[in-house]
């Protein structure tokens, strides 16, 4: 039998703990000096507002399982609707708006939300096309005081709450908490149906690794581990900065962020830390109250991680965790032993070491396959340090793709009353059952002398000074790929003319024959900018790619 368990209880512990702690800080604007004017929710506050949400929504009729849609920028409001959905039973649906037009209306074509918890733009489009969301009938707009598009306002919505007597539903582990949809960065985005207790394993794990403690500040560059701070008595400092693109990010608000609460920890994509790390080494900057500095969403560059670890004090560190949506957080490592112990396997070609494995998640590397395995008894289990398909188990791994059976038979494997996750990555464990990521496996690229992994052969060519980043592409069928190496340089440093660009192929293709892992790539392309995904802005679209590389 599941136990009684709902995520926003969380939420309520904290309160009880900390009740006049700050949760949330918003930067609300600046005044005539420049100065940033914060706006603020303690604990006590942010349990009685999404109490009041969770209420207000019953009384519109919100029933467990219904299925809200929430288009809301990080803020104290978005923080506050999350936890009152999870409180009012209902499922919170986030889609990134940053994925393209198109694929967020299929992603609600998918999940056909019962309603809308957005902003005016959003939901006068829902007006708009309300034959397509004809199923829509609970609407939120948050950002005006009064009702608008037919719908009452945020501010109306806690206000009916708080005068409502309701009982709020008992929900269990196993019930829908969210649907998060990945990021496309390899095909379509999927619903990923989160319960509340992977939630609630999530921020055991993340804690306990870390060393996460009460009363600590955070900076989230990602909207989603907001949640997980609140879950562990950690004040959240909302950065100043457009989620949907961390590359772009202005270094002098961020940091300013950091020095203005103390922050201790902070969390943002490579992407992010790039462009921070690089201002922090033009301007000689330190940030003495960091203790650590999480970074996820694809491997994070060494260059990326020696300037950041330059900024940090000497007891802090950068950690890179390794997960995916459907099953987070699954292995981790420091910066500083990145540097010191596995760099120089990586820049030979060994993949990227994303450390061991958190406590409660099993790993094994099985044969590649594009095909369904049913039981992970039908899988084929690699030797240690054989390059394989990384398989999961544990408490935070997601059961199923929502209404996806195809997507959830290609990704699950059983195992008695369990299951596996096949990551969709390639990978292998060392001798120190350290695990090693050598790219997605839908990147490899099969050649007729043998498969090569993206991330092993790109590291051969990225030692090069002038080069940014670069991707592995296939050109042709599969087994008899011509594989290509497709390089972006580094700011300034684009080869403008042709004896340019041909000096500096020949110095790439040097490289490459200077190793038994890409001495057969001979083709090198320039990209000014490589595409990436929208989400962490790093993943780059080597489907994308291929097809340019093909054109060129």
């Amino acid at each position: 039998m599941q136990r009684p368990l709902n995520i926003a209880d969380r939420l309520l512990t904290s309160a009880e703990l900390v009740p006049h702690q700050r949760a949330v800080v918003f930067p609300e604007g600046r005044d005539e000096a420049n100065r940033v004017a914060y706006t603020q929710l303690t604990f006590a506050q942010l349990d009685h507002e999404a109490d009041c949400i969770a209420r207000g929504l019953i009384s519109m009729g919100v029933q467990p399982g219904d299925r809200l849609a929430m288009f809301v920028p990080p803020s104290l409001e978005s923080i506050a609707l999350t936890f009152g959905m999870f409180r009012s039973g209902a499922v919170c649906t986030m889609i990134d708006p940053g994925m393209g037009r198109a694929n967020v209306f299929r992603c609600l074509d998918q999940c056909d939300p019962s309603g809308f918890i957005a902003i005016p733009i959003v939901q006068f489009i829902r007006r708009l096309k309300f034959r397509r969301f004809a199923n829509a009938r609970i609407n939120v707009v948050v950002g005006p005081k009064k009702r608008r598009f037919g719908c009452p306002s945020y501010v109306e919505l806690v206000q009916a709450g708080a005068n409502a007597s309701i009982k709020l539903p008992q929900t269990r582990s196993t019930d829908p908490a969210a649907i998060i949809f990945t990021s496309g960065s390899t095909g379509p985005p999927k619903g990923v149906a989160y319960e509340h207790g992977m939630f609630d394993g999530q921020v055991d794990l993340i804690r306990d690794r870390f060393g996460i403690q009460p009363g600590e500040v955070d900076l989230p560059g990602f909207p989603l581990f907001a949640l997980f701070n609140v879950a562990m008595q950690v004040t959240t400092i909302i950065p100043d900065m457009d989620p949907t693109r961390p590359a772009s990010v202005n270094p002098v608000r961020i940091l300013e962020a950091i020095n203005n609460h103390g922050v201790t920890q902070a969390f943002g994509s490579p992407a992010l830390w790039n462009t921070v790390g690089r201002y922090c080494q033009e301007h000689g900057v330190q940030l003495p109250t960091l203790r650590r500095i999480l970074s996820a969403g694809a491997p994070v560059p060494n260059h990326v991680l020696r300037r950041m670890i330059a900024a940090l004090p000497d007891s802090a560190d950068i950690f890179t965790p390794y997960g995916a949506t459907e099953c987070l957080p699954v292995a981790a490592i420091g910066g500083r032993q990145v540097l010191s112990e596995t760099a120089d396997r990586t820049a030979s070609g060994a993949g990227t070491c994303v450390g061991t494995v958190f406590e409660k998640i099993q790993v094994r590397i099985v044969e590649v396959t594009f095909d369904p395995i049913a039981d992970i008894a039908d899988a084929i289990e690699c030797p240690p340090g054989e390059i394989g398909e990384i398989v999961v188990k544990g408490p935070v791994a997601t059961r199923e793709y929502f209404r996806s059976p195809d997507g959830t038979a290609l990704a699950k494997m059983s195992e008695g009353d369990g299951f596996w996750h096949r990551m969709g990555d390639t990978g292998y464990l060392d001798d120190s059952h350290r695990l090693w990521f050598c790219g997605r496996k839908a990147h490899i690229v099969f050649t007729p002398a043998g498969p090569l992994f993206s991330v092993r052969c790109e590291a051969i060519f990225n030692q090069h000074h002038h080069i940014y980043r670069c991707a592995l592409v296939g050109m042709g069928d599969r087994g008899s790929q011509t594989p290509a190496i497709v390089a972006e340089p580094e700011p300034g440093r684009f080869p403008e003319s042709e004896t340019d660009m041909t000096q500096l192929r020949n110095e790439l293709l040097d490289l490459g024959a200077a190793n038994d892992l890409t001495k057969g790539i001979s083709r090198i392309l320039f990209h000014r900018s490589l595409p990436v995904d929208t989400r962490h802005n790093v993943k780059i679209n080597r489907e994308a790619l291929s097809d340019w590389a093909c054109r060129q």
